[in-house]
Formats: C-alpha cells, structure tokens, sequence
C-alpha cells in the first residue's frame, strides 16, 4: 500500500517529473531507516495554506509548508503536507535558486519532518538545512 500521490488546491500549478520525485521520496524515507504507508502532498495557493495554518494550528501567518504527521506504526510514515507554491516560488526569487529547486526542498523539508526532523532550534534547524542538502545533492532529475 505505500504509496506517494499530489495533489493541487487553489492553483493550476503543474507538477513536473512526478515518477522521478516519488521515486526520491522514497528513496529518502529508506535511507533514514523508515518505510512509507501513504503520503500526500497537497501543493496549494498562500491563501488556502493561510487557512490550513488558520484552521489547524491558530497560526495567523503566510508559510511554506504545513505537515501533518498521521503515522500509527513506528518505523512507517503516514502523512499529509501543504505546500504554498505560491510561497515557493517568492523563496526562490529570494534566495537567488531555481523554483523547482526551492521546491523540492520543501517537498523533502516536509517527509523529513515526518521522520523526526524539528527545525524551531537552531542546532535543529542546522541538522535539517544539511540532511535537505544532502537529498537535493543525491537528485538526479
């Protein structure tokens, strides 16, 4: 049943080399010791995400990404994650990188979340900035 799908919300926005991302999600989740049950990637608008971290978490702010971690085993990942492309897309221009580069960190930001990744300390957030770099150096598409 382990399965990875997308979804869009809000946007027209067409995600490209899905088989290829799916297989590097996967591929992530393994090298970290874990299996995946289901995830779902819900790539959506700033506005509904605003309403997600509104709803959810009482949050009043713009992000990238919101996880939800549904996991009931140890050791399998079972998860939603909203991604503002939105967002994304102003981060790359931002931070001076390809807006499918910027992406795709977040896409694995997400899943590395769901493996027990914080990011709120700075030694955290330290140790997740270099496991995203050590994803996006290992993609090959």
């Amino acid at each position: 049943m382990a399965a990875i799908h997308f979804f869009t919300e809000d946007t027209g926005y067409k995600l490209k080399n899905k088989l290829q991302l799916k297989r590097w999600i996967k591929d992530t989740i393994t090298a970290e010791g874990y299996r995946l049950s289901e995830l779902n990637y819900i790539l959506c608008s700033d506005a509904y995400l605003l309403q997600i971290n509104q709803q959810y978490l009482n949050h009043d702010t713009y992000t990238d990404i919101v996880t939800f971690d549904n996991s009931e085993k140890p050791g399998f990942i079972t998860g939603d994650i909203f991604i503002s492309v939105d967002r994304t897309q102003e981060n790359a221009q931002k931070f001076n990188v390809d807006a499918d580069t910027e992406l795709h960190r977040v896409i694995i930001h997400g899943a590395l979340h769901l493996l027990g990744y914080k990011d709120k300390k700075p030694a955290d957030k330290k140790l997740m900035t270099q496991k995203e770099n050590e994803y996006l150096a290992i993609k090959s598409f």
